[in-house]
């Protein structure tokens, strides 16, 4: 045991950079994620037939492709049309893993956008056009307030699928977490001591999304006048109000 903490302590310089790769992932993956699904999400509810359309091809072709086919892909293809921009590897791999995630799981967050959007009682759509609304100030100052609270949860759960997903970027080169793990096992020779570091790594990464989330939603709700309080992932918000309570 000794040896394997030797190994990691030697290693942890190579870990801290695999982190930092890792969260480039997440944080870039989940801008143009949350960009697209809001958009993709808006265009599929359009009356305009053609716009519906294209967002419905966009969507179902990145549903229905394999993040890893997609990466490669991004990977070997766009250095071939900018090859200034990707002088080597680290480069290609970061700008590639982040489009492929984005594109990934913003065409699964489409879906969540579309159906809180349509979640919306119909009263409010009807009354924001009786005050004369236009579409826009419809659409984000009454619509877009009420949805957004109701798709936070689904959208958090992506966003740890995404922080997830960021270990297959380790085929096209990037030196994230994952594939720092894979050097420990190597030196180690313990798949359960290396990699059980490597899930505890992602593990504390993805409970900070999990409380971020959760403030998120709480303060959207508040927003609403709806109260509620952020939750912790070892104080559900039921059991929280069952000991107000009492």
């Amino acid at each position: 045991m000794s040896d394997n903490i030797d190994a990691l302590v030697a290693l942890w310089p190579r870990f801290l950079d695999a982190i930092v790769a890792t969260l480039q992932l997440t944080i870039g993956g989940s801008a143009l994620a949350f960009v697209l699904a809001a958009a993709l999400g808006i265009i599929a509810r359009h009356p305009n037939v053609v716009a519906r359309g294209a967002a419905r091809v966009f969507i179902e072709f990145f549903r229905g492709t394999s993040l890893l086919v997609q990466l490669f892909w991004l990977f070997y293809v766009l250095p071939l049309f900018f090859p200034d921009l990707f002088v080597n590897r680290e480069v290609a791999g970061l700008v590639a893993g982040i489009l492929g995630l984005g594109l990934n799981y913003g065409a699964y967050g489409a879906e969540v956008v579309r159906g809180a959007l349509n979640s919306v009682p119909r009263g409010q759509w009807e009354a924001s056009v009786a005050l004369s609304l236009s579409p826009g100030r419809r659409l984000f100052r009454v619509i877009w307030p009420q949805a957004w609270a109701i798709m936070i949860p689904s959208l958090s759960n992506l966003g740890i699928m995404l922080l997830k997903g960021t270990a297959v970027a380790s085929v096209i080169y990037m030196q994230d977490i994952t594939f720092v793990g894979g050097v420990l096992r190597q030196r180690t020779q313990d798949t359960f001591f290396s990699y059980g570091v490597t899930m505890v790594m992602y593990f504390l990464i993805a409970y900070v999304l999990v409380l971020v989330a959760n403030w998120a939603e709480a303060r959207a709700k508040r927003r609403l006048g709806t109260g509620g309080e952020a939750r912790s992932l070892f104080r559900p918000r039921a059991a929280a109000k069952a000991g107000a309570v009492s």
